[in-house]
């Protein structure tokens, strides 16, 4: 999932820091988010895929 997260943040064109700013996370814990450290809640996930513009189920397809 967090490689997901990491594939559609490149595809916007966005570093991790302006993808945290934008979700008002430090970009140490988005980080963490997109090598699976850290397991994201729903809601951390749905404001990820708002900010980036795609649905939350895009995280989970392979």
């Amino acid at each position: 999932m967090g490689q997901k997260v990491k594939e559609h943040r490149k595809t916007k064109k966005l570093s991790q820091e302006a993808l945290a700013e934008k979700i008002d996370i430090h970009p140490t814990t988005l980080g963490r988010i997109e090598t699976g450290k850290l397991n994201a809640s729903i809601l951390m996930l749905r404001h990820i895929a708002d900010a980036l513009g795609v649905n939350v189920k895009d995280f989970f397809e392979f």
